[in-house]
């Protein structure tokens, strides 16, 4: 192979240029954003090789919670340590946690406006054919094998017949990969299917040493983590109340950060069953509203939760409290415990990328687990069209079953893009709620 004479690394000015920006432009969802990022990273700028990143997208795919915003996390720690990963994934978020607070307080507090309910009431539809596409897409990367399908089809029916929890799932479904590993198809990565292959191709840039593993180190990150994860949660109890929304809030987003493998869609079931159902803070109908505001910001999908934490508290302020500031502690509480996890996860493994290449049992876990997850994510689209189409159980919903095959067939034969998608449903919904007045 011809050699090549490798270039320094960024500094650390040019990087937080590009993750500033990258934050505002990280539409798409997870496959969006990992194409923007390979493209930007390893073909643009060849700050890393193809193989790097796509072992790096594999370790971050393994952990619980957004792999998109944690990959750019690594990436930041591999090019400037831990000041670069916290410095990528911060900023990853940023925009969008703006974003969708003022989103969310627009949908609260001007929930009696005709054209804000019928712009929410024209998302709502839109958002049953984007989780269809979700199913649609992930499952034609992962079931390849009659036992994969047959494993799909056993979570589908675990979670919408029996309510089985999600985390049961999640653990039955990695048992089975783990003890069938050795006879099971290796898993396609999410980069194969997305992006297509391209030869290997010396480093363009000289990376620092990757620091090694070790227990001081380990010890060092989670004593810090862990604290910052947690103090401000114990706060906040001491503070209002262990009993209150806020405490309570923080106490159920961090279980939720833990069981968050598969992306948004597929915690979504758990998180619209414990929130809706079992606390009662907020409606279904609510539910699907931030999904769809969600899907209008740049950032991971996984800022719904944000939009729940805020909704959950302004609809049950602690006494004495305005909506708008229990609502803005309930989102910063939900956002500060859904994103602190990452950095601890990502700060722990990344030392071991590299041996994931060795590790096909892991991977095999992954498959069956990814398959779960696509059963779990069909019961989420039949849970969304079934509030959507029969509203509180009442009449068909006419209006919501033409914009959702609209949507379907924008974009899914169209290839039509999911903001414009959006944008459109919500103008179709405004004016459907003018004209019927109501």
């Amino acid at each position: 192979m011809k050699e090549q004479t490798a270039r320094a690394a960024p500094s650390f000015r040019d990087a937080l240029r590009f993750w500033w920006k990258l934050g505002w432009i990280s539409f798409g969802g997870p496959a969006g954003q990992i194409s923007i990022m390979h493209k930007e990273i390893v073909e643009r700028r060849r700050w890393m090789t193809e193989d790097h990143f796509l072992h790096a997208l594999n370790f971050c795919m393994l952990l619980p919670g957004p792999e998109a915003q944690q990959l750019a996390t690594y990436l930041g720690w591999r090019l400037h340590g831990a000041k670069g990963g916290i410095a990528a994934g911060v900023l990853f978020v940023l925009p969008s946690v703006f974003i969708l607070f003022a989103l969310s307080w627009l949908y609260m507090a001007g929930g009696g406006v005709a054209w804000v309910e019928g712009m929410f009431y024209g998302l709502i539809p839109a958002v049953i054919a984007i989780v269809a596409g979700a199913v649609k897409r992930i499952g034609s990367k992962v079931l390849k094998t009659p036992g994969l399908w047959l494993v799909t089809v056993a979570a589908f029916t675990a979670i919408f017949v029996f309510k089985v929890s999600f985390v049961i799932i999640l653990a039955v479904a990695a048992l089975i990969g783990l003890i069938g590993g050795k006879f099971m198809r290796e898993r396609q990565t999410a980069a194969e299917s997305a992006m297509e292959e391209a030869p290997p191709e010396e480093a363009a840039v000289a990376l620092p040493p990757a620091p090694k593993g070790s227990v001081g180190r380990t010890v060092a990150i989670s004593v810090v983590c862990l604290a910052l994860w947690w103090l401000p949660l114990l706060a906040v109890g001491a503070w209002l109340g262990w009993g209150g929304v806020h405490f309570k809030e923080g106490l159920f987003f961090s279980k939720a950060a833990l069981v968050t493998f598969g992306g948004a869609y597929a915690v979504l079931p758990y998180v619209s069953q414990m929130t809706v159902d079992h606390y009662g803070w907020l409606s279904q109908r609510q539910m699907m509203a931030g999904l769809g505001l969600a899907e209008t910001t740049p950032g991971p999908l996984i800022m719904v939760l944000q939009f729940v934490g805020f909704v959950a508290a302004w609809q049950h302020p602690p006494e004495g409290w305005s909506s708008l500031a229990a609502a803005t502690l309930g989102a910063g509480i939900t956002t500060w415990v859904t994103f602190v996890p990452c950095f601890l996860f990502v700060f722990l493994g990344a030392p071991h990328v590299e041996t994931l290449r060795n590790r096909p049992r892991i991977s095999s876990m992954m498959t069956v687990m990814t398959a779960a997850v696509v059963g779990v994510i069909l019961n989420l689209a039949v849970w969304f069209t079934w509030h959507s189409l029969w509203p509180g159980g009442g009449a068909f919903d006419v209006f919501a079953a033409v914009v959702a095959m609209a949507s379907w067939l924008a974009l899914e034969r169209f290839n039509t893009g999911v903001i414009p998608t959006l944008a459109a449903c919500a103008g179709l919904g405004i004016l459907y709620r003018l004209a019927v007045g109501s």
